[in-house]
């Protein structure tokens, strides 16, 4: 999965998110809208990671959620 694919997935994505990174408010989750960067700013702002710290977290969050298949689109539920 790549971040265009986490763009377009991001409203199925926010729970994940949400479930990984508590501190992030729904507003943050809003305005963050499955963009990198503004994710990697967010969690230096409110967890006081390094640029890097937060490179490698969200790389990490991204796999997990690849292993899974909580990334899997809602049609190939059913």
């Amino acid at each position: 999965m790549n971040w265009d694919q986490v763009e377009g997935k991001w409203k199925q994505m926010k729970g994940s998110v949400k479930e990984k990174w508590g501190k992030l408010t729904d507003d943050d989750l809003t305005y963050i809208g499955g963009t990198k960067d503004k994710l990697l700013g967010k969690l230096q702002e409110r967890y006081g990671y390094s640029k890097e710290q937060a490179e490698r977290e969200s790389e990490a969050w991204i796999a997990a959620s690849r292993e899974t298949g909580s990334t899997r689109s809602r049609s190939a539920e059913f």
